[in-house]
């Protein structure tokens, strides 16, 4: 499905005219999954459990305190916490099975009666996850990373976020290259959407992230956040991880991660006028007040 040319420019057009192969995934009603609200914008909070995540690393460390982070979290209005225990960060090295299964095996048991998600590329912590009871898995590599994770995944029938990267984390921001970051981001996406379908996993246990910093330098990042909704042309729900990203800081002045509350919340909204259907955030409370003020500003 082609919705722009990259030989001309975009231009508006009735929606009464559209073809039905390409007015259908626009307007189309996302199926619910995972727990997540239908009828509102809903909040995915960030629980790292390890020592060099970019902005929260080291904080979790110990599995008291990662608990209660995610409880706490849930209280504040998160809809689902996403728990990760190998840092993708610029420049991350990776981290290998054991000691990723180490740092989930001491905070899962205690995640019992929330609705959490895993943030993993590796297959076996995939599997772990959902037999724990992990709702859905977010892998940044798209199911690409680990070569059993795309039938994992589609045996088990959970949801799954599919993430745009371009490289790996230890490299993936020496000097990234696109034609069309945006439409060259949605082509990919597009393209993974439909190799997962094949491979059996339901189009509507999906969801597209179009990988905000992942990849990506700042006129990148923008060109996304600008056409984000070109995004709902794939027919699923879409997910933006934008919180605390260094974008904020290159647009903002030099500010450190714990500094980026105010452009982390404007991006929220940016994507919540989107019509994006998760955020993916660190602060859940501020986020959650921010949205509902949003909403009943719009009416």
């Amino acid at each position: 499905m082609e919705l722009l040319s990259r030989q001309q420019p975009p231009r508006v057009v009735a929606a009464d005219t559209l073809p039905d192969d390409v007015l259908g995934p626009l307007t189309r009603p996302r199926a619910p999954l995972a727990g997540l609200p239908g009828d509102r914008t809903a909040v995915m909070g960030i629980l790292n459990v390890t020592p060099d995540s970019f902005s929260d690393g080291g904080r979790h460390a110990a599995p008291e305190v990662a608990i209660a982070a995610a409880r706490a979290m849930a209280a504040a209005g998160a809809d689902i916490i996403d728990i990760g225990a190998e840092s993708t960060r610029p420049r991350a090295a990776p981290v290998d099975l054991a000691t990723e299964r180490a740092r989930l095996g001491a905070v899962v048991p205690g995640l019992a009666g929330l609705n959490w998600s895993i943030d993993t590329r590796k297959a076996a912590v995939m599997a772990d996850a959902i037999d724990a009871g992990a709702a859905l898995v977010n892998d940044v590599s798209a199911l690409g990373h680990d070569a059993d994770a795309l039938a994992l995944v589609a045996s088990r029938g959970c949801p799954v976020v599919l993430m745009h990267a371009q490289g790996e984390p230890a490299t993936m921001q020496d000097a990234p290259r696109y034609a069309d970051a945006l439409l060259d981001v949605y082509d990919w996406l597009a393209a993974r959407i439909d190799a997962c379908v094949a491979a059996g996993i339901a189009r509507d246990r999906i969801i597209a992230d179009p990988g905000i910093g992942f990849g990506k330098d700042l006129s990148h990042n923008l060109a996304l956040l600008r056409g984000l909704t070109l995004f709902h042309g794939l027919g699923v729900p879409l997910l933006l991880g934008a919180s605390r990203k260094q974008l904020i800081a290159r647009i903002a002045g030099d500010v450190a991660p714990d500094d980026r509350l105010p452009g982390s919340l404007a991006l929220a909204l940016h994507a919540a006028a989107c019509g994006v259907q998760v955020v993916r955030v660190h602060d859940v409370a501020e986020t959650v007040q921010a949205l509902a003020i949003w909403r009943a500003a719009q009416g």
